[in-house]
């Protein structure tokens, strides 16, 4: 069953978006974490910023679970910088083509920088 909801919740945004190959749902898919990869980023360094909060204002216990926080706030941002460190890395390295510029959809008119007036 699991591998059921695994498998349509991986075509389903395939079909959604209107992609009939394996290349442009491995495209949308890396969209998307390329969109989700700034997000991370902030949360981890949020909850970093929540332990130290946890830690200066608390005492005794709560000065203990300020502390921890910190740390796996810390080794969040190492892990994922790691990461992407990595990725680039080998990009480099075996002259892979970076696509990490995403189009942002518009509508018309809105983003022609125009203040108003015509």
């Amino acid at each position: 069953m699991k591998k059921l909801i695994i498998a349509v919740g991986f075509v389903a945004p395939a079909i959604a978006f209107g992609q009939n190959n394996v290349d442009g749902l491995i495209e949308t898919v890396g969209r998307w974490i390329a969109s989700l990869t700034p997000i991370a980023f902030a949360a981890a360094l949020l909850f970093f910023f929540y332990g130290l909060a946890m830690f200066i204002l608390k005492e005794g216990d709560d000065k203990e679970k300020g502390k921890s926080t910190m740390i796996w706030g810390v080794i969040a941002i190492f892990v994922m910088s790691s990461v992407f460190g990595l990725v680039s890395f080998m990009q480099n390295t075996l002259n892979l083509q970076n696509t990490d510029s995403i189009d942002v959809p518009s509508v018309n008119g809105l983003n022609r920088g125009s203040a108003g007036g015509g």
